[in-house]
């Protein structure tokens, strides 16, 4: 799912969150203890290492803002944001009846294949080949980018520098705020259909010896690529002011270019027989499904194929990674979700109930969703893979097309609804959207909603804002993968 990225924390959140403050100023008493005691208390402890990444997300922001840490000023400590942020989520997505909306037309009539949001910031792709970067509060069109020579089905952010993956077979570079593509890959020779990417973070890696340690890995963010080609393949990810490069262009408006002749090329990953559909990376781990029913754990600091991971009976249409639990989850034509170990490379759980194609998966620190063509979601516990929840995508039953959830809600588009779930009780609480002919994509960030559908022989950008007045300012979002697009300038050479 297209929407899943890493999240931004926007600057002026966190100073205002800063400047607002009036509780607990001294530093002495802004310690995690409290803030920990009231998030448990308040059933808003997740767990799971989420509340561990959004603190070093905001400490990092701080850090490239010039803000003091904690304890030189009466700052909030990340806690207080964290509670107030989740207690916002919580509350605001269920009672606020009427979410300020706005709807404005996108890409023509084409289908949208990509939707993410990033700082203030909504950026779709579509089959018409281009990539439209609109104002998330506005919903107001900024910049279209144009130069690939197909249709766009993939789309990853790391800070101001997009790639994208296309029909043409390129990946493209592109640096948002003039909207100029920096760098053109070619080496791929069918359709880029999935792309990740891999930022610094600590990584246990084994040692001669086989002791265990701790790095920083890898050292400059990478983008890891899979195609219809049968493989995949990973780059560095050009840095602001890096020299540009661009593979020379074929007849047929498609790159030519032998990959190893570009300096930003790293990997070539091989060993499916068919089409890579689905793709998920973190750390030295990227983790593939493909049509050729099996699903792959690569060690991209290598090369190495670490596992065939074989089960499913049909092709494999998506996948997850959770590092944390060193699992991966996968979804396949069987109609199957298949739990896996990654140090063992053994099934440890087959989720059954399903009774079509499952496309979607995803993962929040809790909860496991997939979604279906038999129009249903199934809610699962990741650890022991028990049934949570079902949830019925509309009357029709039409597949489930897009969704995107967190510990709170679950929204789902399909043929014409987009709905919307607690995902704690299963029950449904609303239909933001109805009457469309399709729901393409749906993303969510805090207090925004947006969707990509089809209505009256048009495509849409719909945007939701769920706050309801001032003291929501400081309400920010939470990644659902738990990936922030925030970490040190030292991580990544800038």
């Amino acid at each position: 799912m297209a929407a899943a990225q890493g999240c931004r924390l926007d600057g002026d959140q966190i100073a205002s969150c800063a400047s607002k403050s009036g509780v607990m100023s001294n530093p002495d008493d802004t310690g995690p203890s409290v803030w920990e005691e009231l998030l448990r208390k308040d059933n808003l402890w997740v767990g799971h290492g989420s509340e561990t990444a959004f603190a070093d997300a905001i400490l990092a922001q701080r850090r490239r803002q010039g803000l003091p840490q904690l304890g030189a000023q009466p700052l909030p400590h990340p806690y207080e944001i964290l509670h107030t942020s989740r207690q916002l989520s919580r509350t605001r997505w269920a009672e606020n009846q009427s979410p300020k909306h706005v709807s404005v037309p996108a890409h023509g009539r084409s289908v949208v294949t990509c939707l993410l949001i990033s700082q203030g910031r909504v950026i779709t792709a579509s089959d018409d080949s281009t990539i439209n970067i609109y104002s998330l509060p506005t919903g107001g069109l900024e910049r279209s980018l144009k130069g690939h020579g197909g249709g766009v089905w993939s789309l990853v952010i790391n800070r101001t520098t997009l790639a994208s993956g296309s029909t043409d077979r390129s990946i493209r570079v592109w640096d948002i705020e003039s909207g100029r593509c920096t760098h053109t890959f070619g080496g791929h020779t069918s359709t880029v259909r999935a792309l990740a990417i891999v930022r610094p973070e600590p990584t246990d890696t084994e040692q001669d010896g086989g002791t265990t340690v701790s790095e920083k890995w890898p050292k400059h963010p990478l983008v890891v690529s899979g195609s219809r080609d049968h493989t995949l393949r990973v780059w560095a990810l050009p840095n602001p002011g890096d020299p540009e490069f661009h593979s020379p262009m074929d007849e047929h408006g498609g790159v030519n270019d032998d990959p190893e002749q570009n300096p930003y090329h790293k990997l070539l990953l091989d060993g499916h027989e068919h089409a890579v559909r689905a793709l998920a990376a973190r750390g030295r781990t990227a983790v593939s499904g493909s049509f050729d029913c099996t699903v792959r754990v690569w060690d991209i600091a290598t090369g190495t194929c670490k596992w065939v991971l074989v089960g499913h009976t049909e092709k494999v249409y998506c996948v997850a990674l959770d590092t944390r639990r060193q699992r991966t989850y996968s979804g396949s034509l069987d109609g199957t979700v298949r739990i896996w170990d990654l140090q063992t490379g053994q099934c440890l759980h087959v989720l059954t109930g399903h009774e079509s194609l499952v496309s979607l998966v995803a993962l929040s620190p809790s909860y496991l969703v997939s979604g279906c063509a038999d129009g249903m979601l199934r809610v699962w516990d990741p650890d022991a893979g028990a049934h949570l929840h079902t949830l019925s995508g509309s009357p029709s039953r039409g597949a489930i097309t897009c969704f995107a959830h967190d510990e709170f809600k679950v929204l789902a588009g399909s043929d014409s609804t987009l709905r919307m779930w607690d995902v704690r009780s299963g029950a449904e609480v609303r239909d933001l959207l109805t009457g469309a002919v399709g729901v393409w994509q749906v993303a969510c960030e805090g207090r925004w909603c947006v969707a990509a559908s089809s209505r009256n022989d048009r495509t849409f950008l719909d945007t939701w804002d769920f706050a309801t007045g001032e003291g929501d300012a400081d309400w920010v979002g939470e990644p659902s993968d738990g990936v922030y697009d925030e970490y040190s300038d030292e991580d990544d050479g800038s």
